[in-house]
């Protein structure tokens, strides 16, 4: 017979109390946002005042960086064809578009389908991290393996791959590509299949948009074995395609940027500091928090007493946070910042995790929408993360270092006679800099620099 008896366990469990909750939401949001918040928070909290007035001017180089949208197009966009024949804008994107003038974001676009189509709240989860990670055009800008950091749950490299695929089907057709092959090669497959010239218009897409961009078409014909006409009606589709499909909901437009950090070197020594502009400092309303003493009453000043202390002490938590991480970054980037990208560090997510004590999720969090003021400008603090390349010395090298020295080889080459991918992949070599030719093709391709045939300067007749 069961008797009843008292057992005592001990266990851990986390709890996301409201206070933490709002902690976690300021951390990710940029200045200019969180100012918005905070003013809400002013208008409706009566507990709260600002004890200083944010000074953000928007001209001031000091403080505010404007990017303004560039819209030079690569090479295989502005060399493919003709606008009379290839349906094809200065822009980049078909003439027959509109761009959607409804103030929605990309993003808000995308998360909005996400609730609307058959997402499981897995699904969801991992296709909401894709979506941050995906670019004003349309691109996936990190690796599959770089989004599971990105997830406080463990998701598997299959899970990820499948919420891509259901990404990609959203609208617009091509967001969530990776390449500009697969962007286009996703929306060649919005065709029917009986489609004239469609299987040829994907071998181009996957295979010869270089030959595309040089219109190396009498190449193309003998390497496909196509006639002209068959060709051409593949072409047609290829360049009927939009190579920035994010473009036609959110349109590029200039951006404010306004720094969260300052770095400087003072007394040879790199120094970081919040930015003093741009977030006013909170305080308790002595006034009427006096009031409140001794008194059972005024249940709704309570409230909104508490409120405010939690809001003050989210933003001390969100200063502090920021302080360590990009404090953390500027230690471990010194050599950028004496020297530039060509001394850039390799680091990732979990180096900066693990030396300040926090989970990779919470410095993605940090890390994104924040910008950090140097003496070589404004970054993202998200640029000074790069991936690993293993060299002859035992050093590695971080991937924009790569870059760096790939710009700086082909600045120097001679015109007449440029230097292909494995010449650059041999000299890094002789730099006991171990890459690949193919990787130094995808460096040279994301720097938006042509290929060596490209780049060749042809005598004057």
């Amino acid at each position: 017979m069961l008797k009843p008896s008292l057992q005592l366990k001990l266990g851990q469990t986390l709890t996301m109390t409201p206070q933490l909750q709002q902690a976690i939401r300021l951390l990710q949001l940029p200045v200019l946002d969180l100012n918005a918040q905070i003013q809400d928070a002013l208008e409706e909290n009566i507990m709260l005042e600002m004890e200083d007035l944010p000074d953000v001017p928007r001209t001031s180089s000091e403080s505010t960086v404007e990017i303004e949208a560039i819209k030079a197009e690569d090479s295989w966009q502005t060399r493919s064809a003709d606008r009379s024949d290839s349906g094809w804008s200065g822009e980049g994107r078909p003439i027959s578009d509109f761009a959607d003038e409804s103030g929605e974001t990309l993003r808000e676009h995308l998360l909005w389908q996400l609730e609307m189509e058959h997402f499981t709240p897995r699904e969801a989860l991992i296709g909401e991290a894709i979506v941050d990670a995906i670019n004003d055009d349309g691109y996936l800008t990190i690796e599959l393996d770089e989004v599971d950091a990105c997830i406080d749950d463990e998701v598997s490299m299959e899970e990820i791959e499948a919420a891509l695929t259901k990404v990609q089907r959203l609208d617009p057709v091509g967001v969530g590509a990776r390449t500009l092959s697969e962007c286009i090669i996703l929306q060649l497959g919005q065709l029917d299949d009986d489609t004239p010239g469609l299987e040829l218009a994907k071998r181009l897409a996957a295979d010869h948009l270089d030959l595309i961009a040089t219109r190396a078409h009498g190449e193309l014909r003998r390497t496909l074995r196509a006639s002209d006409e068959e060709l051409h009606t593949a072409l047609q589709l290829v360049k009927g395609c939009n190579p920035k499909p994010g473009l036609a909901v959110s349109p590029a437009a200039a951006e404010y940027v306004v720094p969260d950090v300052f770095v400087r070197k003072i007394d040879n020594r790199w120094q970081v500091e919040i930015s003093p502009t741009g977030v006013p400092r909170l305080s308790v309303n002595q006034t009427y928090a006096k009031l409140l003493r001794g008194s059972g009453d005024h249940a709704v000043l309570r409230s909104q007493l508490q409120e405010a202390r939690w809001l003050i002490r989210s933003l001390e938590i969100r200063n502090e946070t920021l302080l360590k991480v990009a404090t953390c970054i500027v230690s471990r980037q010194t050599e950028f910042l004496e020297h530039g990208d060509e001394g850039m560090k390799p680091m990732v997510l979990k180096d900066v995790a693990e030396a300040i004590g926090m989970h990779e999720s919470t410095i993605s969090r940090v890390t994104t929408n924040k910008y950090m003021h140097t003496p070589r400008g404004v970054f993202e603090f998200k640029y000074f993360f790069s991936s690993h390349l293993s060299s002859a010395s035992g050093e590695d090298q971080s991937s924009t270092s790569v870059r760096a020295k790939i710009r700086k080889l082909i600045g120097a080459e001679n015109a007449a006679k440029p230097l292909s991918d494995s010449k650059i992949a041999n000299l890094l070599a002789d730099e006991g800099i171990k890459v690949a030719r193919r990787t130094v093709a995808k460096y040279r391709e994301s720097m938006n620099i042509a290929s060596s045939s490209e780049r060749r300067q042809r005598p004057a007749r």
